[in-house]
């Protein structure tokens, strides 16, 4: 029996595209997966080229697949402060938050960034689960009145040390002023667009979400693409090898509905603030979890053996084995080799007592077991220097420490 080590993905009308399929297609993509229901460009046929491009230049993302959840009404901002462990008195109009949405049992049901619009006005942009679904569900019996839907919204990323100068011959000057998960909205040659200094690279970025996308989506790239030549813009796919660097986590590898805030480590338990006055699903047991401390969390990990792949090239289809002795204790859950730190790396799901720096176990590789050890994440840049740097005269002095 002969395996096919690259099956092909069928392109067929059951599964959604996103509003920049067609223009996105046509440089060349050479994978997709399929994320919220939604083909995603992977990547365009070297994923190390499209690393080195997002260091060195500025590059173009299609994540369409990022469904926008929109919630309105008069009691929008009560119910949305419902479903996140965040504080969103905290969060000003013209602001955006990365946000755990949690369940009862504190598991992590989808880790969107939320953007807030207007008093009761956000937008969830979404990682990859069906949030919409819960999310109404929630509505129907809360007694909450407000609106929910999934808006006609489509955002593109424009990411890399030129993505600003991109951006300023795009939209202007003005544009570099949008502080770190600030935003702003543009009228740009009649699309209307909203413009937030975020993204999935822990570069300097931007996304574009454009509205009324499945007329303008297109139009939107096109205009993005024309003015980004100039300074050598490529599009690529999501580059996973920067966001392990970065300690960016995915859904549905790092984090899962089993998987609850307290767990993820990074400082990330800033997210959960359980001295508001506001209740929030999962409250009662994210405060037992706290109180009585998790039994695993998630830890970064060097590891030896033969160069992994690029983690979305497809040389990691299953989480890989974390082994103590004789015993399975956890598992790899993104890994990759890091052409700029010259050595593989990737986070394990470990319990608690094996998460101190330095500690060894060995990961189950497809070549086999090699010996990996427990290493301070993120790999790269900690602090967040990077995305955080001022570009405007109007931007803050300061940028604020959390997302």
């Amino acid at each position: 029996m002969t395996i096919n080590p690259d099956p092909r993905i069928l392109l067929y009308p059951r599964l959604r595209k996103s509003p920049f399929f067609w223009a996105s297609r046509r440089h060349g993509v050479a994978m997709y997966s399929v994320y919220n229901h939604t083909y995603h460009p992977r990547h365009y046929g070297d994923p190390v080229a499209e690393y080195w491009a997002l260091l060195n230049g500025v590059t173009l993302w299609d994540v369409g697949v990022e469904r926008q959840i929109e919630i309105t009404g008069p009691d929008a901002f009560e119910f949305t402060n419902m479903l996140i462990p965040r504080d969103l008195s905290k969060c000003a109009v013209g602001q955006c938050k990365y946000v755990f949405i949690t369940a009862a049992d504190g598991g992590i049901i989808n880790d969107p960034v939320l953007l807030r619009l207007g008093e009761n006005h956000f937008w969830l942009s979404l990682a990859d689960s069906d949030v919409l679904l819960w999310v109404r569900g929630l509505a129907q019996y809360s007694g909450h009145d407000v609106t929910i839907r999934e808006a006609d919204v489509g955002p593109v990323q424009v990411q890399g040390p030129l993505s600003a100068q991109v951006m300023e011959a795009v939209f202007g000057s003005d544009v570099l002023d949008i502080g770190y998960y600030r935003l702003r909205e543009y009228e740009l040659d009649g699309m209307q667009v909203v413009v937030s200094r975020t993204g999935y690279t822990a570069e300097i970025g931007y996304e574009v979400y454009v509205k009324n996308a499945s007329q303008d989506g297109v139009r939107l790239w096109e205009r993005i693409w024309e003015a980004g030549r100039p300074f050598g813009l490529q599009v690529i796919g999501p580059c996973h090898m920067r966001r392990i660097e970065a300690g960016i986590l995915a859904h549905g590898c790092d984090i899962t509905f089993e998987t609850n805030p307290f767990e993820v480590g990074m400082g990330y338990d800033w997210m959960v603030d359980l001295d508001q006055e506001a209740d929030f699903i999962g409250k009662e047991a994210l405060t037992r979890i706290k109180a009585e401390g998790p039994s695993r969390r998630l830890a970064g990990v060097e590891i030896g053996g033969e160069r992994l792949g690029t983690f979305n090239d497809g040389s990691m289809i299953e989480a890989f084995p974390v082994w103590h002795g004789d015993t399975r204790v956890g598992e790899v859950t993104s890994a990759c080799f890091s052409p700029r730190l010259e050595r593989n790396i990737g986070f394990a799901m470990l319990p608690v007592a094996l998460t101190e720096l330095g500690t060894e176990v060995e990961v189950e590789t497809p070549p086999g077991r090699v010996p990996a050890v427990v290493v301070p994440k993120p790999f790269v840049d900690p602090t967040k220097d990077m995305p955080k740097r001022q570009l405007g005269a109007a931007a803050p002095t300061a940028a604020p420490a959390e997302a």
